[in-house]
C-alpha cells in the first residue's frame, strides 16, 4: 500500500488479478481493464484521464462497461469504502473486557534445550519451578470470577514442558470440570508438548480432555535435530517422531497442530512443511523464528524476499497435493473470508493483557506467555487479582489505530496489529510493530486469498 489514503490493495498471482477493498474486506477477481481502472482511481485519477489513458488499448464501449462495473461495486460498498471502525476506536479504551482464557505455565522447566527457545529452556528469566495444584485451582477460580457472563472459557497448559507436571495438569482439568455446572461455564483445554514424555496413558488423557494439542516438530530430521536438542546436545527427532504420529492419528488428524519453527538454518522451510505432510500430518504450522538480530539463526531483513518466495512455492505445492488427494492444512494460509473475526479481534488481535492472561508457576499474572518473568509487566496474581491497572489499561487501549504503521497497512484487519510481545521485545513498546513479521504476514495473507480463489 502506497499511503494511508489508499482504500484498495491490488496484487497479481499466476495470471489472476486480485483487488481487496481494505475496509469492507470485499475481495474481487477482475479482468485486466477493471484492474487498471481500479488502480488509477485508487491513485486519484479522474474519469476523463482514465479514458485518455486506456483508449489506445481498449474500445470506448469496453472502457465504459468496465467503468460502470467499478461504479456499481463502489455504490454497493464493495470498493473504496470508508473506515467503519473510527467511531468504535473512540470508545475502545473505555470498553469492558472480561478474561476468557488463561495460559497456565505449569512447568518452568524442560527436558529439551532448544536453541531458539524464548523461554530460556523453561526458566523465563527466573528459577526453574513447577506449578502446584493449589495455584492451578486458584487460577480456575480467578478465571471464573473474572469471566463475567461468558460461558466458554479456555485453558492452555504451557511450559517449558507441561508434561513434566502432568499430575497437576490432571488435577486442574478435573477441578475445572467440577465447577462447570455450578457456574454455567464450559472449559476447553489445550496443551503444548515437545512429545518426549508422551505415552499411551498420557495420550489417552489428552484425547479425552484436550480440545486441541500442539506438538512440536520442526520438519526434516537434520533441521529438527540442529535446534531441538536434549540436555546432552543430541537431537530429539528420533525420540519423539513416532509418539507425535500416534497423537495425530489417534485424534483422527483433527484438533491438533504439528508446530515447527524455521530459522536461518532452513530458509527453504517449505521442504519441512512438505516433509511433515509426507509423514501424514494433516494440521501443520511452521512459523518464523523471532529472535534478536545478533543470533546466528535469527531472520534478517535481507531474508524477506526469499521467505516470500518460499510461501509462494508452498502455496503451489498445496495445490499439487490437493490434486493428488493428499490435502493438509497450513495454519498461516487458513483464513475465513465469509465471516471472519469480530470487531474487537480485528482491531486487537489475540487479546493479550485483556481477554487473555498468563499465569506463572507461583500464581503471578502477565499479559501473555511471552511476557512471563518480565517484572515490569506483572499485572497481579491469581490470589489478589489484577493489581497493576496501568498495564492492563495499556493493553486495553492498544489497537490497530494506535499503531501508526498498522493504520496505513492493507492487511491490518487480517492480523489485528501483530504480536504485542514482539513489538515490546524489539522496540520496548507494544504500540510499535515488528516490521519483519509484518512483511511475512502480508505475503501469507496474499497466499491464503490465492488458495481460496483456487478452491482450497
Amino acid at each position: 500500500m502506497k499511503g494511508s489514503t489508499e482504500l484498495v490493495y491490488q496484487f497479481k498471482k499466476n495470471g489472476i488479478n486480485f483487488v481487496i477493498d481494505v475496509n469492507s474486506g470485499s475481495i474481487h477477481l477482475t479482468d485486466n481493464i477493471v484492474y487498471q481502472i481500479i488502480e488509477m482511481q485508487n491513485q486519484g485519477i479522474d474519469k476523463e484521464k482514465i479514458y485518455s489513458y486506456l483508449k489506445e488499448e481498449y474500445d470506448i464501449e469496453v472502457i465504459k462497461e468496465a467503468l460502470s462495473e467499478v461504479e456499481e461495486l463502489t455504490e454497493q460498498n464493495q470498493l473504496f469504502t470508508e473506515d467503519p471502525y473510527q467511531n468504535v476506536v473512540k470508545s475502545f479504551k473505555d470498553r469492558e473486557s472480561v478474561v476468557k482464557a488463561l495460559c497456565l505455565h505449569v512447568a518452568h522447566d524442560c527436558n529439551l534445550a532448544c536453541k531458539y527457545c524464548f523461554a530460556e529452556e523453561g526458566e523465563y528469566h527466573k528459577e526453574r519451578g513447577l506449578m502446584s495444584s493449589e495455584v492451578g485451582k486458584k487460577a480456575i477460580d480467578f478465571l471464573i470470577e473474572n469471566s463475567g457472563s461468558r460461558k466458554n472459557l479456555e485453558i492452555d497448559f504451557f511450559g517449558g514442558e507441561p508434561l513434566m507436571n502432568f499430575d497437576v495438569v490432571k488435577e486442574v482439568v478435573y477441578y475445572a470440570k467440577s465447577k462447570e455446572e455450578e457456574h454455567d461455564k464450559n472449559f476447553r483445554f489445550t496443551i503444548t508438548t515437545n512429545g518426549v514424555l508422551l505415552n499411551d496413558e498420557i495420550i489417552e488423557f489428552i484425547n479425552k480432555h484436550m480440545y486441541n494439542v500442539v506438538i512440536s516438530i520442526d520438519g526434516r530430521k537434520e533441521i529438527h535435530d540442529k535446534m531441538r536438542v536434549t540436555s546432552n546436545g543430541k537431537g530429539s527427532y528420533d525420540l519423539i517422531l513416532q509418539k507425535l504420529i500416534q497423537v495425530a492419528e489417534s485424534r483422527n488428524q483433527e484438533n491438533y497442530y504439528a508446530r515447527g519453527t524455521f530459522t536461518r538454518n532452513n530458509l527453504d522451510f517449505s521442504k519441512d512443511v512438505l516433509h511433515l505432510a509426507d509423514l501424514g500430518f494433516k494440521q501443520i504450522s511452521v512459523e518464523p523464528v523471532v529472535a534478536p538480530e545478533n543470533m546466528s539463526y535469527a531472520l534478517q531483513n535481507q531474508d524477506i524476499e526469499g521467505i516470500c518466495r518460499e510461501y509462494d512455492l508452498l502455496a503451489e505445492k498445496i495445490l499439487e497435493y490437493h490434486k493428488e488427494g493428499k490435502d493438509f492444512n497450513f495454519f498461516h494460509f487458513m483464513i475465513d473470508l465469509e465471516q471472519g473475526p469480530c470487531v474487537i479481534k480485528r482491531m486487537t488481535g489475540c487479546g493479550a493483557g485483556t481477554e487473555y492472561l498468563a499465569v506463572a508457576p507461583e500464581g503471578d499474572l502477565y499479559p501473555c506467555h511471552q511476557f512471563v518473568g518480565i517484572d515490569d509487566k506483572r499485572i497481579g496474581s491469581v490470589y489478589t487479582g489484577i493489581e497493576n491497572k496501568k498495564i492492563r489499561q495499556e493493553f486495553l487501549e492498544c489497537n490497530l489505530f494506535t499503531k501508526n504503521k498498522c493504520s496505513e497497512c492493507w492487511a491490518r484487519f487480517y492480523c489485528g496489529g501483530g504480536c504485542n510481545a514482539n513489538s515490546y521485545n524489539f522496540h520496548g513498546n507494544i504500540s510499535e510493530v515488528y516490521e519483519l513479521g509484518c512483511e511475512l504476514e502480508k505475503k501469507r495473507v496474499e497466499c491464503a486469498i490465492y488458495l481460496k480463489a483456487m478452491g482450497i
